[in-house]
């Protein structure tokens, strides 16, 4: 098999998905094996929601589209033509995937295999059904995937590298249990924006889609905001009420509420507008429905303190305060050269 059929295969793939959105599901007559996998696609999709009570048709389809607009041809060349890639001796890289929004493991899945490498696969309790339905579409595309691609439910076993997600506590498991094998190891990280009061309405709009994109479980939503002394969080809220609909889904109404009470039971002084709280706090990682904030006072300062701090930080959002920041509204659609935990993974992949 050669990297050309791999890329066809994914961007095969790209096509399939580029099908289903949240208005409307319109089945593309030149998209190979639709008559096998396209109802059943929506009926996974629908049904997501009773495998993980996060994973609502609308983030579903969200993530869906996501997808379908990395996997194009001209995206994977992009992606690999800095790379020398060599199909002849495949190695098993066990994948240990995380759960918390879906396909979160897509990346490292596609990663293994546009290498040339073989996929063993755990899936997270969480998210067990997506992607081994997006692998034999992957293999009605491509016969030869067949042997490259291996779920497994056990204990890893016969691998060859590792790339495993999961919280601090489990990657010191992970650090041990792997410690003979070539291994990428991602802990817990968070995401913040930088805001200086400039900021527009549209702006500011955008950063809730960074906030609120996924419920806040995904280590690109932004959880913390850093602000200007005597910051004026009053337009910050007002551009939040596009997303207010929020608090009407029971799982997270509930989180909101729950958390709410605890701040306030603790007599923490905290911000509300009746979907969300914002606590000033130094911490990164604040709890669903709660965004953290601190002022800052130097600008470059800050700058300083994130960059010695970068290990806890997946993304930094901003007007371009810092370099490779993100633009507002962009965290939850990275490109495929945009790595986790800024680790090379084709470049780990290469070379074990």
């Amino acid at each position: 098999m050669t990297l050309t059929q791999t890329k066809k295969a994914f961007a095969t793939l790209g096509k399939f998905l580029s099908q289903f959105s949240e208005d409307d599901a319109v089945k593309n007559e030149s998209v190979p094996h639709n008559d096998t996998f396209f109802d059943n696609f929506i009926n996974l999709i629908q049904l997501s929601q009773s495998h993980n009570g996060w994973f609502t048709p609308q983030q579903v389809y969200f993530a869906i589209q996501s997808w379908a607009e990395a996997l194009t041809d001209d995206n994977l060349d992009k992606w690999l033509e800095n790379y020398t890639i060599n199909y002849t001796e495949p190695k098993t890289v066990g994948l240990v995937l995380a759960g918390n929004i879906p396909m979160v493991g897509f990346h490292d899945f596609l990663s293994v295999l546009i290498t040339g490498n073989k996929a063993l696969v755990k899936a997270s309790s969480n998210d067990q059904h997506l992607l081994p339905f997006l692998a034999k579409y992957l293999i009605a595309v491509e016969p030869k995937l067949a042997d490259r691609i291996t779920f497994t439910e056990g204990k890893l076993e016969g691998f060859d590298a590792v790339i495993a997600t999961g919280s601090n506590n489990t990657a010191r498991y992970f650090e041990y249990y792997f410690k003979n094998k070539p291994a990428i190891i991602r802990k817990n990280r968070n995401s913040v924006a930088i805001l200086t009061g400039k900021e527009t309405k549209e702006e500011l709009t955008a950063l809730g889609e960074d906030i609120f994109r996924y419920f806040g479980l995904g280590c690109r939503n932004v959880s913390k905001l850093y602000v200007p002394k005597d910051y004026d969080f009053k337009d910050f809220f007002e551009a939040m009420f596009t997303y207010g609909d929020i608090v009407h889904y029971e799982k997270y109404a509930n989180n909101y509420d729950y958390n709410k009470a605890v701040f306030l039971m603790s007599n923490f002084k905290i911000l509300d507008n009746e979907f969300m709280t914002l606590k000033e706090d130094t911490s990164y990682a604040s709890p669903i429905s709660s965004v953290f904030y601190e002022y800052y006072d130097d600008i470059d300062n800050l700058k300083q303190k994130l960059e010695a701090e970068h290990e806890q930080l997946q993304c930094v959002v901003s007007n371009g305060i810092t370099e490779n920041s993100i633009p507002f509204g962009q965290t939850q659609k990275p490109a495929l050269w945009d790595y986790a935990d800024n680790v090379d993974t084709i470049s780990f992949l290469s070379k074990i």
